[in-house]
């Protein structure tokens, strides 16, 4: 029984309805009275005012209204109807002369016109849907106005190619209206209500050639008379006009026609970018409807990029430089990268495709304001997934094979569409579902939320979550995909988690300590500041830079040391790891090495003895290094390399780096041999001896990172001393793999 507020509600939306056919009944007559009286401006050459004075005295002379005067005026003028026509005739003239008014005078929104159409005219003759299509310049049929039919249905016929050769193409390539009073035949569905309903397809012609095509439905299978059939042909001629007015205002861009069609074809944002060749500015050269939806400008097409998106200008040129500079296409998964509240939606899967110079297509996908997050990258993080998909338009949804265990449902079953889950929800928590639900269909959001499954096979209570996300197509909900994930498992892990707390606490605390121990002995080794003193022949200094992360004490070590023959060790070493095995290793080593350099050994040798100590040392460490003595009498230097970046030789300004033995780093095999190199040492020259975190970088090249170490030792001012040198170049030339990093420079004297 209907409820008081429900016939009050039924009233009000009668109310606005009528109110709404008056209004354009009366925007109809005024649009038809203002036509006639330009005619009569033009046949008796008086002003506007008198002409609409004259057409009201006839029509009191002839006893006719206004309105069906300017009608009779307007078919004699543009010969309509014969002169000397009979009164049938006169007035089916007449209808079709008013009807085609009213529909003119909203012309500005098809949709509008395509509803006053139905509502006033074609749904007396049956009808009960209307749909208008706009002939494109490239031969694709574009949906430009629909009224008695579904969103859903007006999504998917939006775009009809001119290679899908059906009904409606042919329709618009021979001329030729189609009439269908039992449907369509079976292998050319059509828009409508069932296939065996009537339709008409009727090409828009105007001059000789067409402007679009219209498709009336009706209800079920009807006659389509011959009286029925003139009617709708003469009722359909306004919107031929109307189209090849609004062609005539806004003419279509000649440039790259056939592109253009196939970016209007994608149910996803899709623009083409031309460059301006003088000032290198983006400008938009065509969207297709998606993206046109996502901008906030009217007219954008001739605007540059920056009115049109001026929240991911920079970002996306630059994308749209590296596309043109590589010849390859550039792709981020998010533009801004940063989203902060109070801005526009991101882009999401940013995609630029360089075409010809100074031409680039860029596709995206419309973000959400509220999540940050795009589905498949959500997804790509999770495990034990069950994917989904629902077409609202067929009503159909399909389950991968792991979903039906997480429901406890059978196979045989089949799936269920999101909206029928409720019945398998907690009864707490079906509410949820509905608002999840509402917020993708109407708000066209994403959705990521968990709730209380109670399994189908045995009654037990599971945690599922639900990420989805709405499919849309051109701006409409069509579809719901996304996955479903058994998360049962987490709550106990929390539970486990809390109760561990402690023991975590501990274990931290453990940690604290070694980092304390490691610190201690690495600091016994290698000083913060070193303080070298000169030596007879050379200038030292030495430089030390702790990794950049707490807790992850390196195994650097260096030593400049004088030896009773007259001679000088160096030596610089790189120990694997970090953490107090790291330091351990490196104190092994380099104590090894002090007391082996007084045994009066050559390096070579040296590097042997130190490969042997390092397989027997606790943890079996590996290590690079480089051992050099030098003679100040000869200024010969000899040195033996085990895996270590080369040294660096600054002579006369121009830096360049030794070439070293390919030989194995230490601890790597039990009889690896060391091979020597003798280097001849000028007056004034410069020798730098480094670790590898002094200059590796994550996402530069080896030869790169050397590369920018040289030119730093260039750069050195000549006069200064060996201390000042040193510290340059630890300030100019700096890694970023939190790793140690050591230096030792010696200037010849």
């Amino acid at each position: 029984m209907a409820t008081p507020e429900a016939d009050t509600d039924h009233g009000t939306v009668a109310a606005l309805a009528a109110e709404l056919a008056a209004l354009r009944a009366t925007a109809g007559r005024r649009h038809l009275l203002d036509v006639a009286a330009g005619v009569l401006v033009a046949q008796l050459g008086v002003e506007p005012a008198e002409a609409a004075e004259q057409l009201d005295r006839l029509a009191a002379e002839t006893g006719q209204t206004s309105t069906d005067l300017a009608a009779d005026l307007l078919n004699q003028a543009t010969g309509a109807v014969p002169e000397r026509a009979e009164p049938a005739t006169l007035a089916e003239a007449r209808r079709h002369r008013l009807a085609g008014s009213a529909v003119e005078a909203v012309a500005d929104d098809m949709d509008v016109l395509a509803d006053t159409l139905l509502s006033e005219h074609l749904r007396p003759l049956g009808a009960e849907g209307v749909l208008l299509w706009r002939l494109r310049g490239s031969g694709c049929l574009e949906l430009v106005g629909h009224a008695g039919v579904s969103p859903l249905e007006a999504a998917r016929w939006r775009w009809i190619p001119p290679q899908w050769p059906n009904l409606l193409q042919l329709a618009v390539g021979d001329g030729m209206p189609r009439w269908l009073p039992a449907g369509p035949p079976p292998e050319e569905p059509l828009p409508g209500p069932a296939a065996e309903a009537a339709r008409a397809v009727l090409p828009l012609r105007r001059h000789g050639g067409s402007v679009g095509l219209a498709l009336v439905v009706w209800p079920a299978p009807t006659g389509l008379e011959e009286p029925v059939r003139e009617s709708v042909v003469g009722l359909l001629e306004v919107a031929g006009r109307v189209l090849e007015a609004q062609a005539a205002a806004a003419p279509e861009p000649a440039t790259r026609p056939a592109l253009n069609t196939l970016l209007d074809l994608l149910a996803h944002p899709a623009m083409l970018l031309a460059e301006d060749p003088r000032t290198g500015e983006q400008w938009v050269e065509h969207l297709n409807a998606a993206a046109a939806r996502a901008t906030a400008l009217p007219d954008p097409v001739g605007r540059p990029l920056a009115q049109l998106l001026p929240f991911v200008q920079d970002e996306l040129c630059r994308l749209i430089g590296t596309a043109h500079a590589t010849g390859t296409p550039q792709r981020r998964p998010r533009l801004p990268a940063v989203h902060h509240s109070g801005e526009p939606g991101s882009l999401v899967n940013v995609r630029t495709l360089p075409l010809a110079p100074g031409c680039t297509i860029v596709l995206w996908h419309a973000g959400s304001r509220d999540h940050a997050f795009s589905l498949l990258e959500l997804a790509g993080r999770l495990t034990d997934l069950a994917a989904f998909e629902d077409d609202l338009t067929r009503e159909t949804s399909h389950w991968s094979a792991r979903a039906y265990p997480i429901f406890g449902r059978a196979a045989q079953a089949g799936p269920l569409p999101l909206q029928q889950l409720a019945p398998l929800l907690h009864p707490d928590d079906r509410g949820q579902l509905a608002t999840q639900i509402e917020a993708m269909t109407q708000r066209q959001e994403n959705v990521n939320t968990t709730l209380r499954i109670v399994r189908e096979d045995d009654g037990s209570l599971r945690h599922v979550r639900i990420i989805a996300e709405p499919v849309l197509t051109h701006g409409t909900v069509t579809g719901v995909t996304g996955v479903f994930q058994d998360v049962s498992a987490q709550h106990r892990t929390e539970l486990a988690l809390t109760a561990t707390f402690d023991r975590l606490a501990t274990v931290q605390e453990q940690a604290a300590l070694r980092h304390r121990l490691a610190l201690q002995l690495q600091e016994a080794i290698i000083p913060e500041a070193p303080d070298l003193r000169r030596i007879d022949g050379i200038e030292v200094a030495a430089r030390y830079r702790p990794a950049a992360t707490e807790y992850r004490v390196g195994g650097d070590w260096y030593e400049v040391l004088p030896l009773p023959e007259g001679r000088i060790l160096v030596t610089v070493g790189d120990v694997a790891g970090h953490g107090i095995d790291a330091v351990n290793g490196m104190v092994a080593l380099s104590g090894s090495l002090r007391g082996l350099a007084f045994a009066e050994l050559q390096p070579a040798k040296l590097m042997g003895v130190l490969n042997r100590v390092t397989l027997h040392s606790a943890g079996r460490p590996t290590a690079t290094a480089i051992c050099a003595l030098y003679d100040p009498e000869s200024r010969a230097l000899c040195w033996a390399s085990a895996g270590h970046l080369p040294p660096l030789l600054l002579r006369d300004g121009r830096a360049r780096l030794l070439d070293s033995p390919h030989d194995i780093l230490l601890g790597a095999l039990p009889e690896a041999e060391y091979h020597e190199i003798s280097t001849e040492l000028r007056p004034g020259d410069a020798l730098l001896l480094y670790t590898d975190g002094l200059i590796e970088r994550r996402h530069s090249s080896l030869d790169e990172t050397l590369a920018t170490l040289r030119r730093a030792a260039e750069r050195l001012p000549a006069a200064a001393d060996v201390e000042e040198q040193a510290a340059q170049l630890l300030a100019a030339v700096s890694g970023d793999t939190d790793d140690d990093a050591s230096l030792v420079l010696l200037r010849i004297g």
